[in-house]
C-alpha cells in the first residue's frame, strides 16, 4: 500500500507566510478564557474572522501605552500601500467596491437582487482579506459571483464612478490570474500580477537590473527592497545603460503619501521611547523612510536588533520578499507588540544554549557556525496587525532578513503567544482531531502534548532555526531563485523538529516528558501528507512555500522510510497517518535537515529545484479528494484572520495623552470602513 500511495503522492506536481496555516486545523488545550471573550467574528467562503486578547495590555506604564499608540497609527497608516503592491488595480477595485457598499442606495440594492447583492458583499470581504482580488495564500485571482452587468447597473443606479478598466480585471479569469506565479517555464514578472514591477518589464531585463546593480561589499545594500522597477527612456534615464529605473519607496517618492503620515506617527512615537537604544532605531526607520536610502536600512536594522531592553516593540516598513516573484523587493507590513514576561522565558532559554544547537546539529560541521551570536528571542503579545500581518499573521517572526546583520550583530526571534492562544480557543471542539488523528490513544496524546509541542517548535524554527549555518565561500542569499523561500523555510522547521525530540529539551524543561514530542511529529506528518491539502483547490499545485515546505518534508520522510517508520493505512475506506517508529522518524528528519543545509550552504540551485519539484509541488489527487470530502462535512474554514481592537488615546485641554483605551467590539466590515476612511491616502493610480 505504502508504494502506491507514494507513487500517486509523486504521480503530480508559495506566503503573510504563515506559520499559523498548520495551527488553524486542530484544537489544543492551552490557558482558559474568560466566556465573555468572543473570538470568532465572522465566516464566509474559506475564511474565518477571529478576535484576539492583549493581555497584560492595563498592566503597561502610561508611557508604554502611549508608544503603542503612536506605533499602531504608523502601522495602520501602511494599509494603502500593501494594496496597490498587491496589484495596480486594486485600490480602484476596492474603493469601488466601498462606494457601492456604502452607497445610500443600498437598501434598494439589498432588497432587488438580494442574492447579487450578498455575494457583491462576500467579494469586498474577500478583498479586504487578501489586500486585494486574489486569495492570499494561493495567490490565484478569486472571480465575483455576482455578475458584471449587475455590477454596473448597481454603480450607475447608485452614482458610482469607476475606472472602466477594472472590469476586465474583476470578471475575465484569463486577465491577471495569478498574483505570484512560481510556474517553471513562463516569464514570472510578465506572468505575475503584483504590481512590483511596470508594464512591460520582463524577468530577463529585470535580473539583468539586479545584477548589473548587484552591493558585492561585506556590508551590501538590499539593493531592490524598496522600490518598483519600471520602463524608463535613456535619454532621461542613464543608470549603467539600462532600460529600467527604480521608483523609490519614500517620502516624495512612491508611495509618499502614506509615507508622510507613517513618518508623523513615528516622530510622535519618538516622545515615549523607552530608552535610547529604542529611541535610536526609530530615529533611523524615520530617516529610512524620508530618504529611501538602503544604507540607513541597514543601520536600522543593526539599531534594532541592538534593542534588547525594550518591552514594547515593533516591525514597520518593507520586510518579507516572499510576494515577489523574483523574492528582492519587500511588501509593507506591520506589527506593534510587547513582551510576554513570563512565557518568555521559554525563548530564552532556548537563546542561552544556541550554540549547543548549532554544535549538535545533524549538519556537516563545515557548514555550522563556529560562533552563534545575539540570538535574541522572546514570546510576545501582539497589540496591532497591519499590512502584510493583518487580516491573516504569522505567528512567530524572525528577522533582520540579510544574512550579513544576522551573523555579525545577530537577530530577534518572536513567537505571538496570544494569536496562537486566539487560533486555539476558536478551534476546540470543531471535530477536527477525531475525524482525521488515527486513534483515541493520538488524540490524547495531542491533546496532551500539543500547544506545548507546537509553541516550542514554533520558537526553535525562529530562534535557532533560521540563524543556524552559514554560506560558504561566494555563495550569496538568492543562488537558490524561485525555490529560496521553500527550502529556506524547511530549513528552518526540520531544525525545529529535529531538536524537539531531542532528550535536552526535557532537561532544559522545555518539555514535560520524554514522549511529549511526539504530539509534534505525528501533526507535522499528518499535516504534511494530508490535511494541508484542504487549502488546495482539486487540480491545483502546492505553490505557497510554507506549505511547499511542509509537504516536501513529509513526502521526504514518507518515501525514505523504508523501515515503516510512520505510513499512511486505510481503516472503513479512510485513510490515516500512523507512525511506527518515533525516533526512527527523528533520524529521517535529521537525515534530510543535513541535505537542505548543504543545499542553502552550497548554493546549489539544481537539487533545490529538484528536490522541490519532486516532494513538494503535485498533490495526490485521490487522497486529495477524500481528504476534502471529509473536511467539509465538519464545516470549517481553512484560513483564519483578525480584526484588531481599537485603541483610543485620552487627552487632556492640551492635547497630551493622558491614558489608553482599548476595544475589541469592533465587527470586521465596521473595521475595514474605516480603515478606508481614515488610514487611505493614496491616489488611484500610483
Amino acid at each position: 500500500m505504502k508504494n502506491e500511495v507514494n507513487r500517486a503522492f509523486m504521480a503530480k506536481k508559495k506566503i503573510l507566510f504563515v506559520l499559523a496555516a498548520a495551527l488553524t486545523l486542530v484544537a489544543c488545550q492551552k490557558k482558559e478564557q474568560p466566556q465573555s471573550f468572543q473570538y470568532n467574528v465572522d465566516k464566509f467562503y474559506d475564511l474565518e474572522i477571529l478576535r484576539y486578547d492583549v493581555p497584560e495590555f492595563d498592566s503597561l506604564s502610561l508611557q508604554q501605552k502611549q508608544l503603542v499608540y503612536c506605533l499602531s497609527e504608523a502601522a495602520l497608516w501602511g494599509r494603502d500601500i500593501l494594496f496597490d503592491q498587491n496589484g495596480r488595480y486594486n485600490l480602484r477595485i476596492r474603493r469601488a467596491c466601498e462606494a457601492l457598499y456604502e452607497s445610500s442606495n443600498l437598501q434598494i440594492l439589498k432588497s432587488s437582487n438580494p442574492e447579487e447583492f450578498a455575494a457583491f458583499e462576500r467579494y469586498l470581504k474577500r478583498v479586504w482579506f487578501s489586500n486585494g482580488i486574489h486569495h492570499h495564500y494561493s495567490e490565484d485571482k478569486f472571480l465575483p459571483e455576482f455578475s458584471q452587468e449587475w455590477f454596473v447597473a448597481a454603480c450607475e443606479q447608485a452614482g458610482v464612478t469607476y475606472d472602466p478598466a477594472i472590469l476586465p480585471v474583476m470578471f475575465d479569469p484569463a486577465v491577471m490570474p495569478k498574483r505570484t506565479t512560481a510556474q517553471d517555464g513562463v516569464d514570472l514578472v510578465l506572468n505575475s500580477a503584483g504590481n512590483y514591477y511596470g508594464e512591460g518589464v520582463t524577468q530577463a531585463e529585470a535580473e539583468a537590473w539586479y545584477a548589473a546593480h548587484k552591493d558585492n561589499s561585506p556590508e551590501p545594500l538590499w539593493i531592490g527592497l524598496n522600490s518598483q522597477l519600471v520602463k524608463a527612456d535613456n535619454s532621461q534615464f542613464s543608470i549603467l545603460n539600462s532600460q529600467l529605473v527604480e521608483r523609490v519607496y519614500k517620502v516624495g517618492g512612491l508611495y509618499g503619501e502614506a509615507l508622510e503620515h507613517v513618518v508623523y506617527w513615528l516622530r510622535e512615537a519618538l516622545k515615549y521611547a523607552e530608552n535610547d537604544a529604542q529611541k535610536l532605531a526609530i530615529e533611523k526607520m524615520i530617516a529610512f523612510n524620508e530618504t529611501g536610502d538602503l544604507k540607513t536600512f541597514n543601520e536600522y536594522c543593526i539599531a534594532w536588533v541592538k534593542d534588547l531592553d525594550s518591552r514594547v516593540d515593533y516591525v514597520n516598513g518593507f520586510t518579507e520578499t516572499y510576494s515577489d516573484p523574483l523574492g528582492i523587493t519587500g511588501t509593507w507590513e506591520s506589527m506593534v507588540n510587547f513582551k510576554d514576561l513570563a512565557a518568555t522565558k521559554r525563548t530564552e532559554t532556548i537563546s542561552k544554549n544556541a550554540q549547543w544547537f548549532e554544535d549538535h546539529s545533524t549538519t556537516d560541521p563545515k557548514y555550522k557556525k563556529e560562533e552563534v551570536k545575539g540570538v535574541s528571542a522572546k514570546v510576545i503579545t501582539a497589540a496591532i496587525l497591519a499590512g502584510d500581518c493583518y487580516p491573516a499573521t504569522p505567528i512567530g517572526i524572525n528577522l533582520p532578513n540579510a544574512n550579513w546583520i544576522r551573523k555579525e550583530y545577530g537577530s530577534k526571534s518572536v513567537t505571538i503567544d496570544n494569536l496562537v492562544h486566539a487560533y486555539n480557543e476558536a478551534a476546540k471542539g470543531n471535530g477536527f482531531n477525531e475525524e482525521f488523528m488515527i486513534d483515541d490513544e493520538t488524540r490524547a496524546l495531542y491533546e496532551k502534548y500539543g500547544a506545548v509541542c507546537g509553541d516550542l517548535h514554533t520558537d526553535l524554527h525562529e530562534c535557532v532555526g533560521h540563524g543556524s549555518g552559514k554560506l560558504m565561500p561566494g555563495v550569496t542569499k538568492d543562488a537558490l531563485k524561485e525555490h529560496a523561500s521553500t527550502i529556506e523555510e524547511a530549513r528552518a522547521d526540520l531544525f525545529g523538529l529535529y531538536f524537539l525530540g531531542d532528550p535536552k529539551l526535557v532537561e532544559l524543561g522545555l518539555l514535560p516528558s520524554a514522549d511529549a514530542y511526539k504530539a509534534g511529529y505525528y501533526q507535522q506528518q499528518m499535516n504534511g501528507l494530508m490535511t494541508q491539502l484542504v487549502r488546495i483547490e482539486p487540480g491545483k499545485d502546492i505553490e505557497e512555500a510554507h506549505m511547499r515546505n511542509r509537504q516536501l518534508i513529509a513526502n521526504w520522510v514518507y518515501e525514505h522510510a523504508t523501515n515503516k517508520e510512520v505510513e499512511i493505512i486505510e481503516r472503513d475506506g479512510k485513510h490515516y497517518l500512523k507512525v511506527n517508529d518515533y525516533e526512527g522518524l527523528r533520524r529521517l528528519y535529521g537525515e534530510l535537515l543535513a541535505e537542505i543545509q548543504r543545499i542553502t550552504s552550497e548554493g546549489d540551485y539544481a537539487a533545490a529545484k529538484e528536490m522541490v519539484e519532486k516532494y513538494a509541488v503535485k498533490v495526490n489527487p485521490e487522497l486529495h479528494q477524500e481528504i476534502l470530502a471529509r473536511y467539509k462535512k465538519l464545516n470549517l474554514a481553512p484560513y483564519k484572520g483578525f480584526v484588531n481592537p481599537v485603541y483610543t488615546a485620552v487627552r487632556d485641554a492640551e492635547g497630551n495623552i493622558t491614558d489608553v483605551q482599548i476595544d475589541f467590539s469592533e465587527g470586521y466590515v465596521d473595521q475595514h470602513l474605516r480603515y478606508s476612511k481614515d488610514y487611505s491616502p493614496l491616489p488611484d493610480v500610483n
